[in-house]
C-alpha cells in the first residue's frame, strides 16, 4: 500500500510533494492555478507535463525552471501540474530502465478525483488505499528531455508502448516529445509521435524529418509558443493520434464561467444540503460574434463520467458552433443539479451574453442526454428544440432517478433530435428496453405526429423495423467517412405538416459521442423558434 506523501506548501502559493518508487523518483509542482478546477473540470484538457531532468536538481531550481520556461503558466491555465521526473539508478540516465515512462504512467495514472494535484483511490477489491493519480490527462502526456535525459526518450520512449492507460490495459504511447540537445541519431519506430526539435544538429533533423509526419524544429525554445502552436493541438485516443481544433485560426473564444444559484427543493445530489451553490461552464463562440447582435444559444450537458470539455472535444459541438454562428455553454458537473437550477443559470447567461431569447436549445450525451429530457418535460415553453442523446430515463424521472414533483409536459410542442447507438450496450433505443419505446411513444403524443405508436415492447418478433418499432413518415440517411457509421434518421409529421420529431439510431456506435450526431442534430434544430406567444415556428 501506497502512503499517502506530504504535501508542502510554498511561498508563492503552490505545493509540491515527492515520490519515489523502484525505477524512478518524480516531484510534483502544483501552481497556483488561474481556473476554477473545484466547479469546472479541466481534466479532460490538462496536458501531462512530464520533465525528464537531464541532472537531478531541488525543488526551488524546478519551480524556477516551471516558472522560467512558462511551464509553470501552462499548467496554471489548464489546473495541471508539472512533474520532473530522474532515475532511481546508480549513474542516472546512462542505466535507468528501459521501462522508466511505462512505470511512470503506471504509477501516476490520472482521475477526475483529486486533492490539488493529486487523489488516493480505494482498491475496490482490497478495500485499502492504494493508487496515486496526478493531475494531467494521459491522453496528453507531452515529454521534456534536455541532452541525457532527451537521448533516453529517443532510445525507449519513440515507440509504440503498452501499458495501464486511460481505459485499462492498452497503448500508452506518448502523445508529444520536446527534445533538446539530443546527442544520438534516432531511429523512431513510430512516425505519429510529434516532435519538437530544439537546437539540435542537421543530421539529427534530418532522422526526425524522414521518420515523423509531425515535427517542429526549433533553434531555441520558446516553450509556451511551442505549446499553444503545436503540442497542445495533439492528443492520442485509445492510442490514435488526433489533432485538436485550432481555435486561435477560427477566431473562437473560449471562456470559463461560473454561477452561482439557490439549491431547489427537487436537489438530491452531493449539494442537496446546502441553501446554494456554483455552477460552472465552458463558452464557445466567434469573436465578435454578439458586437452588434442576438445569437442562438444551445446548452450541452456532458455524460456521467465526462465533463463540459470532454463532451465538446469529442462531440465536436464547438467545432458545429464555429461554422455556424451560435453561442455554446457546456455545463460542466450538472449531475449536481436540477432543471429549475439550469433556468436560473439560463438568466445568468441572458445577462452575461446577447442571447435570442427565441433560439434557446439543449442537447447532452447519456446523463447529459437525461437532463435534455427533464427540460423537455419541466421547461418545455423555454426551448425551441432540444436534442438528447444516447439515453433516456423512464418518463417523469430526472437525473437523480426520481419521479419529478413537477406536472410534465402533455401538450406543449418541443422539436426533438434523439439519436442512440445501434451498438450500445445501454439501453437507447426502442429495441433495446421497454422505456425507449415508451420516450418515443411519448413524444409523438406530446408533439401531435400523425404517426403514433401503438406497438409492445412485448412483441419485438412483430416489429417491422427491427431497431425503432416503428419507421419514420420519412427516412433519410447521413454515413460518417471516418468510420463508417450511418446514422439513420426517422422523421415523423406533425398534424401541421411540419416534421418536429426525428429518433436516429447510429451504425457501428457503442455508448460514445460523435460529431455526425451533433451536426445533423443542429442542422434539424435550428429551423425552429419559440416565440414571444409560446408557438414554435419554422
Amino acid at each position: 500500500m501506497t502512503e499517502k506523501p506530504k504535501m508542502t506548501e510554498l511561498s508563492n502559493g503552490g505545493m509540491y510533494y515527492a515520490l519515489t518508487f523502484p525505477t524512478f523518483h518524480v516531484k510534483v509542482y502544483i501552481p497556483k492555478w488561474d481556473v476554477p478546477c473545484d466547479v469546472i473540470n479541466y481534466g479532460f484538457m490538462t496536458p501531462y507535463l512530464l520533465v525528464f531532468e537531464e541532472e537531478q536538481e531541488t525543488i526551488e531550481q524546478n519551480v524556477s525552471f516551471a516558472k522560467e520556461s512558462g511551464l509553470e503558466k501552462i499548467a496554471k491555465r489548464f489546473g495541471g501540474s508539472v512533474l520532473f521526473v530522474y532515475p532511481n539508478s546508480e549513474n542516472g540516465w546512462e542505466d535507468a530502465s528501459k521501462d522508466l515512462f511505462h512505470d511512470l504512467i503506471d504509477q501516476t495514472r490520472i482521475s477526475e478525483y483529486y486533492e490539488p494535484g493529486l487523489a488516493l483511490m480505494r482498491n475496490r477489491f482490497t478495500g485499502e488505499w492504494g493508487e496515486i493519480f496526478i493531475r494531467g490527462a494521459l491522453n496528453r502526456s507531452y515529454l521534456y528531455g534536455f541532452g541525457k535525459s532527451a537521448d533516453f526518450i529517443v532510445k525507449n520512449c519513440l515507440q509504440t508502448i503498452e501499458g495501464n492507460g486511460l481505459y485499462g490495459p492498452g497503448d500508452i504511447t506518448p502523445v508529444a516529445c520536446v527534445l533538446q540537445n539530443v546527442s544520438v541519431i534516432p531511429e523512431v519506430k513510430r512516425d505519429d509521435i510529434p516532435i519538437v526539435s530544439i537546437g539540435n544538429t542537421d543530421a539529427i533533423n534530418e532522422a526526425f524529418e524522414k521518420s515523423t509526419k509531425h515535427l517542429l524544429i526549433k533553434e531555441a525554445p520558446d516553450y509556451v509558443a511551442d505549446f499553444d502552436g503545436f503540442v497542445k493541438r495533439y492528443r492520442r485516443m485509445v492510442g490514435k493520434l488526433e489533432q485538436e481544433p485550432d481555435f486561435d485560426a477560427l477566431n473562437m473564444v473560449v471562456e470559463p464561467g461560473v454561477c452561482n444559484v439557490k439549491v431547489s427543493a427537487d436537489n438530491c445530489g452531493d449539494d442537496k444540503e446546502l441553501e446554494r451553490h456554483d455552477i460552472g461552464y465552458v463558452a464557445y463562440y466567434h469573436r465578435g460574434i454578439m458586437d452588434n447582435q442576438n445569437v442562438p444559444l444551445v446548452l450541452c450537458f456532458h455524460g456521467g463520467g465526462d465533463s463540459a470539455m470532454c463532451m465538446a472535444a469529442l462531440s465536436e459541438w464547438h467545432v458545429v458552433a464555429a461554422k455556424n454562428d451560435f453561442l455554446l455553454v457546456c455545463v460542466d458537473k450538472h449531475m449536481r443539479s436540477t432543471a429549475t437550477e439550469v433556468m436560473e443559470l439560463l438568466e445568468h447567461l441572458k445577462e452575461r451574453y446577447s442571447i435570442d431569447e427565441q433560439r434557446i436549445y439543449s442537447t447532452g450525451f447519456s446523463m447529459g442526454g437525461a437532463k435534455s429530457w427533464d427540460l423537455y418535460e419541466q421547461y418545455p415553453t423555454v426551448f425551441a428544440g432540444v436534442a438528447p442523446m444516447d439515453a433516456t430515463f423512464e418518463i417523469g424521472r430526472d437525473v437523480f432517478g426520481n419521479y419529478s414533483e413537477k406536472a410534465i409536459n402533455e401538450n406543449t410542442l418541443v422539436p426533438v433530435f434523439y439519436v442512440g447507438g445501434e451498438d450500445s450496450p445501454l439501453p437507447e433505443l426502442p429495441f433495446q428496453e421497454k422505456k425507449c419505446l415508451d420516450r418515443l411513444a411519448y413524444v409523438l403524443k406530446v408533439n401531435q405526429a400523425k404517426t403514433q405508436c401503438t406497438i409492445s415492447f412485448d412483441e419485438q418478433e412483430t416489429w417491422e423495423n427491427k431497431i425503432m418499432g416503428i419507421d419514420g413518415d420519412d427516412i433519410v440517411y447521413d454515413q460518417d467517412e471516418k468510420t463508417g457509421s450511418v446514422l439513420t434518421m426517422h422523421k415523423f409529421y406533425s398534424t401541421d405538416g411540419n416534421c418536429y420529431t426525428v429518433f436516429a439510431s447510429a451504425s457501428k456506435q457503442s455508448h460514445e459521442m460523435r460529431h455526425l450526431n451533433a451536426k445533423n442534430a443542429w442542422a434539424f434544430l435550428r429551423q425552429f423558434q419559440r416565440n414571444t406567444d409560446g408557438e414554435i415556428i419554422i
